[in-house]
C-alpha cells in the first residue's frame, strides 16, 4: 500500500485537554485591560488600588465557580505549581498518590515527602477507596486523569481520610468546566484548578484552600496573595481567568459537555473500533469526562500516528501535553494495561465545545488508512494473539 495522501488542511482541533483556544470574552477583556493604565495591586494609590479591585473581581468569580470563598483562592502560575504548593506543604511527611497522577504531583511528592506510597487503579484507572493507607498526612487523587479521563471517586475517598485525620488534595485541572465542581460537596481540603482547560489564558491557575487546611507558601518574599504566595500579581491573566470562570459558570459549559460533546465522543470511539482492525479503546465506557477519548492501535506508534493526522489538519495528543518529548511509555497506561506496545500506539482525542460532527468525520475519513499503512510497515505480526 502506498503512503497515504496528504489531505488539504482544514483544522479539526481535538486536543482541548492540551489547552483550549481563548473564549472571545476572555480575548475582549485582555484587549480592554492592554489599552487601560493600572498599577502594581500591591500599591495604596489608585492605579494600584484599581488593579486590586480587578484582581479580587476576578478572584470572586474564580470562587463562585467551584462553590468556594473567595479567601479560600490564591492565584499562582498554573496547575503545576498548585500542586506543588500541596506537597511543600507537607514536606518531610507521608504523602499518599495514586500511580496515574500528572507528573506535577508525582514528581514533588517524590522530592518532599519523607515516605511515599502509591496507591494503585485498576483497569479502568480508577482508586479503589480501600487502598487509601490509613497512615498518609496527604492524600493526593485527581478528579479526572488527564489521559483517560477516568473520574476518580473523590467524596468515598474523603470519607475513608476523614476517619484517619489525613489531608486531601485534589487536582480538578482537567474536570474544570467539563463536569460540575462544588468543593464544599467534595469536602477536599485542597483543590488546583488552570484557567488555559477553559478557555482562559496560558500561564494562570488557582489553588483552592479550605479553611483551617494547613498551608506553608512555596514561593516566599512578599505579602502577595494575603502571604500566601510572594511576587507581584499578574493582573492581566488573572481577569482573563475571572473573565472564563465567570462565562463557564454562566453558560453551565458542563451541560453541553454531557449534552453535545459526550454524544460525539462516543460516536468516535465506536466507529474506530467499527472500522478500524485491531483498536482497542483505554478510556473507560462509563464514569469518566464527556470530552476525553484514548484509543490505542496496535503495531502503529502513536506519535506517527499524531504527526500524519497534524498533516491532514487533525489536532491531537499522544498523552500528556508535559510528557511531549519523553520517549518513555506513559505511566498512566503502563499503571493500567504494563503494556509498553498499547502505551506507544496510544493517542488521544480530547473534544471541546466547538467540536462538531464534522470533525468526528474528518477523522474517520483519514486515519484509517493512516492506521492500515502504519500497520503495513510495522515488524509486528498481527497474526500474533494479544490482549486488547
Amino acid at each position: 500500500m502506498s503512503q497515504p495522501d496528504k489531505i488539504s488542511p482544514g483544522p479539526a482541533y481535538l486536543d482541548y485537554s492540551a489547552t483550549s483556544p481563548l473564549l472571545p470574552c476572555v480575548r475582549a477583556r485582555l484587549h480592554e485591560l492592554i489599552d487601560l493604565d493600572y498599577g502594581n495591586a500591591s500599591a495604596l494609590h489608585s492605579l494600584g488600588q484599581f488593579a486590586k479591585g480587578i484582581i479580587e473581581e476576578a478572584r470572586a468569580e474564580v470562587a463562585r465557580l467551584i462553590n468556594a470563598d473567595p479567601e479560600e483562592i490564591i492565584f499562582t502560575s498554573g496547575g503545576s505549581e498548585s500542586n506543588n504548593t500541596v506537597t511543600n506543604i507537607f514536606s518531610g511527611q507521608k504523602i499518599a498518590v495514586s500511580t496515574i497522577e500528572h507528573p506535577s504531583v508525582l514528581e514533588p511528592a517524590k522530592a518532599h515527602a519523607n515516605k511515599i506510597m502509591l496507591i494503585p487503579v485498576n483497569r479502568d484507572g480508577r482508586v479503589d477507596p480501600v487502598d487509601i493507607p490509613p497512615d498518609a498526612d496527604l492524600v493526593s487523587v485527581m478528579l479526572a486523569n488527564n489521559e483517560l479521563g477516568t473520574l476518580e471517586p473523590i467524596r468515598d475517598i474523603v470519607k475513608r481520610c476523614k476517619t484517619s485525620k489525613t489531608y486531601v488534595h485534589t487536582d480538578a485541572t482537567q474536570a474544570l468546566g467539563k463536569i460540575h465542581i462544588d468543593v464544599k460537596d467534595l469536602d477536599v481540603d485542597y483543590l488546583t484548578i488552570s484557567a488555559h482547560k477553559i478557555g482562559g489564558p496560558i500561564g494562570i491557575g488557582a489553588l483552592y484552600i479550605k479553611k483551617g487546611s494547613p498551608f506553608r507558601p512555596l514561593i516566599i518574599g512578599g505579602h502577595q496573595e494575603n502571604k500566601r504566595r510572594a511576587g507581584t500579581s499578574n493582573t492581566l491573566l488573572i481577569a482573563g481567568f475571572g473573565v472564563a470562570a465567570k462565562h463557564v459558570r454562566e453558560q453551565k459549559t458542563y451541560r453541553t459537555y454531557a449534552e453535545k460533546i459526550k454524544p460525539l465522543r462516543d460516536q468516535l470511539r465506536l466507529r474506530i473500533l467499527a472500522e478500524i482492525p485491531y483498536s482497542s479503546a483505554n478510556t473507560p465506557e462509563q464514569g469518566c469526562l464527556p470530552n476525553i477519548l484514548n484509543m490505542s492501535f496496535r503495531a502503529a506508534e502513536g506519535e506517527s500516528i499524531q504527526l500524519y493526522l497534524d498533516a491532514a489538519g487533525i489536532t491531537i495528543s499522544t498523552g500528556s501535553a508535559c510528557a511531549s518529548g519523553d520517549l518513555a511509555p506513559s505511566h498512566v497506561l503502563m499503571a493500567i494495561r504494563n503494556d509498553a506496545e498499547v502505551a506507544h500506539s496510544s493517542i488521544r482525542f480530547s473534544l471541546g465545545l466547538d467540536t462538531t460532527e464534522q470533525d468526528i468525520n474528518k477523522v474517520m475519513e483519514v486515519l484509517p488508512k493512516i492506521i492500515t499503512y502504519l500497520q503495513n510497515i510495522s515488524t509486528i505480526n498481527l497474526g500474533e494473539s494479544h490482549d486488547k
